[in-house]
């Protein structure tokens, strides 16, 4: 078993997260946070648990520094520059490839919100390394540019009671060519908080994932 707290060099700057890649592991999962968010987010913990439980490794990390987050608090410039985000997510993913405790993994996303977009398009930009993507939540309409040339089986999560964002989830599906699956959870608005909503995002992610990192094992 791996439990690392890692710094991360992207760019110019340092970014921390938090490794655990439990033994036997099929993957690893990195999360790309929302908005406002962070590698502490409640809902991404109680997910990457159940992932841990599941043989699947995860990486929660922060996208942005911590004097980016305590500017991003004032002015919100960073929380929709989605092509930052996807850049410290694409070079997160090139940290574990060149570390030989984890290049040889199958890697996949989870993301959250605006880090959704993130996700897709990282999964674009390295198809492949990136073999699955899984969306709560997600906002991968902020992707449109790259939803066509993603290749990565890609599960879409969205509340029931979140219409809005399930228009724009189906909006972007109608875009991608990648095989992709909408899936809404009856009940549940857009964090998910009601009770039993986030374990389903945990299940249906979990299924997801074993399955398509799995499928692409060499």
């Amino acid at each position: 078993m791996i439990r690392q707290e890692l710094k991360i060099c992207v760019g110019d700057v340092v970014v921390e997260g938090d490794l655990i890649v439990p033994s036997g592991a099929v993957g690893i999962v990195l999360f790309a946070h929302g908005s406002g968010s962070s590698r502490f987010s409640t809902r991404n913990q109680f997910v990457a648990k159940e992932f841990n439980r599941a043989k699947i490794g995860t990486l929660l990390f922060d996208l942005l520094t911590r004097q980016e987050e305590e500017q991003d608090m004032f002015t919100a410039e960073y929380r929709f520059n989605i092509g930052l985000l996807a850049e410290r997510l694409i070079g997160a993913t090139q940290h574990l490839k060149a570390d030989p405790k984890t290049k040889d993994y199958l890697f996949g996303y989870f993301g959250a919100s605006t880090g959704a977009a993130a996700a897709l398009i990282g999964a674009a930009k390295l198809p492949k390394d990136v073999t699955a993507v899984v969306s709560r939540g997600g906002r991968p309409d902020l992707a449109t540019d790259f939803l066509p040339k993603v290749k990565a089986p890609t599960l879409l999560l969205v509340g029931g009671l979140d219409t809005e964002v399930i228009e724009l989830n189906r909006a972007a599906m109608a875009q991608m060519k990648a095989l992709r699956k909408l899936t809404i959870i009856p009940g549940a608005t857009h964090l998910f908080e009601e009770p039993g909503k986030l374990e389903e995002v945990a299940k249906h992610s979990i299924d997801w994932f074993l399955t398509y990192l799995t499928k692409n094992k060499v």
